[in-house]
Parts: structure tokens; C-alpha cells; sequence
């Protein structure tokens, strides 16, 4: 199999070339291996190759059956690999067990062929650390993948792996996607298992699942990979049937609000905003009602919660590393915005947590009542383009936690709400910038309704097709 007939294939469509012996699991994974060897100097997205694929299951039946596939170094463990983390803090740490998600993706017949990179511990909008240096975008490898999920999105945009893990605690799916012309589903908080470690992962703002190139395959892997762990502290109501099945209906005409104004003021690029009646004429056309409206929000106080709640949450998972490695965490192992967001976390008193989940109630009462007139909220993805490399810098010591928090929300100002919320989110790649750049559009849904979600993202992705990978490095003969 040659390189450019490898990228034009899905996961679904790889799992079936080598159900049906048109091609086997070892000349896919070659294929992989290849692209990567090839590409990493490139992009460095990969820190770890593994010397042999983690084993999946070898059903045929499985429904990605063979397929390559790649994992983000934070939150998801596997047996016996290395969890990083990007930070020097946590250099040498391995996993004592699979986490209930990577035993599904084992399960749905994966084989994953290493770790990617991340910011430093997660909490960035790029994927810059002082340990793996910048993952770059292919679109143009000048820019941001966009974070913290960048380095699998970016792996999946060049062709390495038809999709890849990812996470979301603020935007960490969606944002990437964005930025490298991906589909990013953010699930529904609960519908993907984060246990054994966790009950809610980031006192429940983030989510596992993935980023991926097609419709179908965020679909197919959300069957594989959904459902309540064992001890999970609640479960939230299954889908009547498969996704995969029910995302092929027609969603009917929906209610769809659309915004384009940030809640927190900040600037929204001329070029973003232009992407939001440019869908939502599309949307229109397609036989929904759009109407301009957004939930009411104080983004002072939800961004004054945000940060209590990542901040604590920062402190228990570096207290964790320091015992598992050693180390002190201080100026020699953690990047200066860690450490000011280590240090805050250490001080944050019980009340004040739970102050700031009582504010996050509020919120989620209030944003559901808007969801009780409008299906779908419309939104931009980021506020800007995908950044050049070097506009963030995670590093700078004159940051203390709200500053940091307050400074990558700048560029993200319409994705964190929502992992407040827990509501299901995606990021289409709909939108080009001047540059040729893609331009992600956020379509927010109802508490648990992937399924209109991924309903009306098969529609537009039928009607307004994307590549499947970026332009930019397609010519690998």
C-alpha cells in the first residue's frame, strides 16, 4: 500500500481493507510507522514509538480491526508505558495499568503505535513544552496545532494515523481540531469512561474520546468506547441504537441559535466571525431554523470558578507526580505557569472549592434552560486563526494563575463553557482563513444528545466536504 492510497482511507475503511484481505495489519502499520519516520522531524508530535504496537484484540469482527493509532501522554494510562506528561517532573513515570478507555480501544481492535506529546501537564491551548519543544501544525508548520491535544491532531492532519486519543478539559479536542481541519467531538461528561483513577476527571470540565478525520468514525468509536466503567459514580442514559447507525438519519429541521461575539469581550478575528453566517446559511439551507441568540453568561465569574477548580485539580496531579518520581516541584522541573498554578492550587481552602462547583451548578442551570428553546448552539471554535508558534508562552514568570488562565482564554473564549456544562460539543472544519488556514466552527447540543450532534455534522459533512489530511504535506508519493 502506498502512502497516498493509506491517507485516503478512514479507520472504518482501513479495518475493512484488512477484514477483507485486500491488505494486512502489518503492511497498515507500516504504513504508519513509515509516515511517521518520515513526518515527526517535521511536525514532533511523537515522543515515544513504541519497539511493538500495544496489543488489541484479534477479532476480526472488532470495528478498527488493525488500524494504527496513537495516544495523548496525559490522563489515559497503559500498562507498563510511560506517562509523562511533557514535564521534567515526570520524566521516567510509568502506567501501572490500562485505564478503563484504553482497554475499550484495545478492545475495538487498535494498535497503538506510540504516545504523543502535550503542553506541560495539559493546561494550554499549544502544544509547546520545554520538553518536547513545538509540535507544529501541517497546514503550516509555522503555526499552532493548538493544545493540549495538539500533537495527536496534528499527527492525524498529516496522515500518520487516520485517528488519534485526545482529551478535553477546556477546549483540548475541539481546539485542535480547529486549528489542523479535524472533526473534534468533546462527549457528553460521563458518557466515556475516566476510572479507574478518576470518578470525574478535573472535577468533571474534562472528557476522553479523540480527534479523528471523518464523521463516521467518531461515530463508530464512540459505540466502542461509551458506557459507565465499573464503580463509576453515576451513568447517564445509553443511545436508543448505535451511533454509527443513527447518525446516518436525518436530523430533521432543527433550532439553531448562532453567536459570534465572545462572552468574555475579548477581539474575535474579522475571519472567524465571517465563518458564522457562512454556516449558518449552509445550516439554513439544509432546512434548519437559525435564529442569532446565546445564553446569557457572567464570564467573570465562570472564568473565577474555572480557574479554582484546574488549579486544585493541578496540585493533587503534581503532588502525585513528585511521589512517584522523586522530584521536587519547583523552578528545575516545572515550567514557570505550572508552578504559579501549582503553587495557588496548594493554597485553595475546601470552601472556596466548593464555592466554585456551586457556581458552576448555577451556570449549568442557567445554560440548560437555554438548551430547553434551541437545539444547537453555534459558535466559532477559537477567536483566532491558529496561532504562530511562540505567541504563548508558558513559560513567562510574570503569569499567576488567573493571568495564565485569563491569557489562553483570549484565543479560546467559546469552547471551556461547555465543559462547565458537560454538554456534547464538535468542531467542524467547515472554514478556510485567507491563508488557507482552517477555520473550525463549534456546534453545541443538549446534555446527552451526541446523536443529534453527530446527525447534523454527517449532513454538513456530506454537503461541504473537507480533505481528509492537510495539503501541505499530501505529496508523499
Amino acid at each position: 500500500m502506498k502512502p497516498t492510497e493509506y491517507i485516503s482511507h478512514d479507520g472504518l475503511g482501513l479495518a475493512e481493507l484488512i477484514r477483507n484481505g485486500e491488505i494486512s495489519q502489518a503492511e497498515a502499520l507500516d504504513c504508519a510507522l513509515g509516515m511517521a519516520e518520515l513526518l515527526n522531524p517535521q511536525i514532533n508530535t511523537i515522543v515515544e514509538l513504541f519497539p511493538e504496537p500495544l496489543a488489541g484484540t484479534q477479532r476480526a469482527d472488532a470495528p478498527f480491526f488493525g488500524v494504527p493509532f496513537l495516544i495523548k501522554d496525559l490522563a489515559l494510562h497503559a500498562e507498563g508505558v510511560l506517562n509523562e506528561m511533557c514535564s521534567r517532573l515526570s520524566l521516567g513515570i510509568r502506567a501501572q495499568h490500562d485505564t478503563d478507555l484504553m482497554q475499550r480501544f484495545r478492545r475495538a481492535g487498535l494498535r497503538t503505535i506510540g504516545r504523543a506529546a502535550i503542553p506541560e501537564f495539559g493546561y494550554c491551548i499549544t502544544t509547546e513544552s520545554l520538553v518536547n519543544g513545538p509540535s507544529r501544525n501541517p497546514w503550516d508548520l509555522t503555526r499552532t496545532p493548538g493544545g493540549s491535544s495538539g500533537a495527536t491532531a496534528a499527527s492525524v492532519a498529516a496522515g500518520i494515523v487516520p485517528f488519534a486519543h485526545a482529551n478535553d478539559g477546556g477546549g483540548s479536542i475541539r481546539i485542535p481540531a480547529s486549528c489542523c481541519g479535524l472533526v473534534g467531538l468533546k462527549p457528553t461528561r460521563g458518557r466515556v469512561p475516566v476510572g479507574p483513577d478518576n470518578a470525574e476527571l478535573l472535577s468533571g470540565l474534562a472528557v476522553e474520546f479523540a480527534v479523528t478525520r471523518t464523521v463516521r468514525d467518531a461515530a463508530a468509536l464512540l459505540d466502542a468506547v461509551n458506557g459507565p466503567g465499573i464503580g463509576d459514580p453515576f451513568e447517564i442514559p445509553s443511545p436508543g441504537e448505535p451511533y454509527a447507525s443513527s447518525a446516518q438519519k436525518d436530523p430533521g429541521a432543527l433550532k439553531i441559535a448562532c453567536m459570534s461575539e465572545a462572552w468574555s469581550g475579548v477581539h474575535v478575528d474579522a475571519q472567524v466571525k465571517n465563518t458564522i453566517p457562512q454556516t449558518a446559511q449552509l445550516c439554513a439551507d439544509l432546512g434548519h431554523h437559525v435564529v442569532e441568540a446565546s445564553p446569557e453568561l457572567d464570564w467573570e465569574q465562570f472564568l473565577e470558578a474555572t480557574v479554582i477548580l484546574w488549579i486544585a485539580n493541578l496540585a493533587v496531579f503534581i503532588d502525585y507526580a513528585v511521589m512517584l518520581s522523586g522530584r521536587p516541584a519547583d523552578e528545575e522541573h516545572l515550567e514557570a505557569t505550572t508552578l504559579a498554578c501549582y503553587r495557588e492550587g496548594k493554597q485553595v481552602k475546601a470552601e472556596t472549592l466548593l464555592r466554585a462547583q456551586i457556581i458552576a451548578n448555577q451556570i449549568c442551570r442557567n445554560i440548560g434552560r437555554f438548551f430547553q428553546e434551541y437545539d444547537i448552539l453555534l459558535t466559532p471554535a477559537m477567536a483566532q486563526p491558529p496561532l504562530p508558534l511562540g505567541v504563548i508562552n508558558a513559560n513567562d514568570p510574570s503569569l499567576d494563575a488567573r493571568a495564565w488562565s485569563s491569557r489562553i482564554f483570549e484565543f479560546c473564549p467559546f469552547t471551556p463553557l461547555f465543559n462547565m456544562t458537560g454538554q456534547p460539543a464538535v468542531s467542524l472544519p467547515l472554514q478556510r482563513s485567507a491563508a488557507d488556514l482552517p477555520l473550525g466552527v463549534q456546534f453545541v447540543g443538549r446534555y446527552g444528545a451526541e446523536t443529534t450532534l453527530l446527525q447534523l455534522a454527517r449532513q454538513l459533512e456530506q454537503a461541504a466536504p473537507w480533505p481528509l489530511t492537510a495539503p501541505l504535506l499530501a505529496q508523499r508519493g
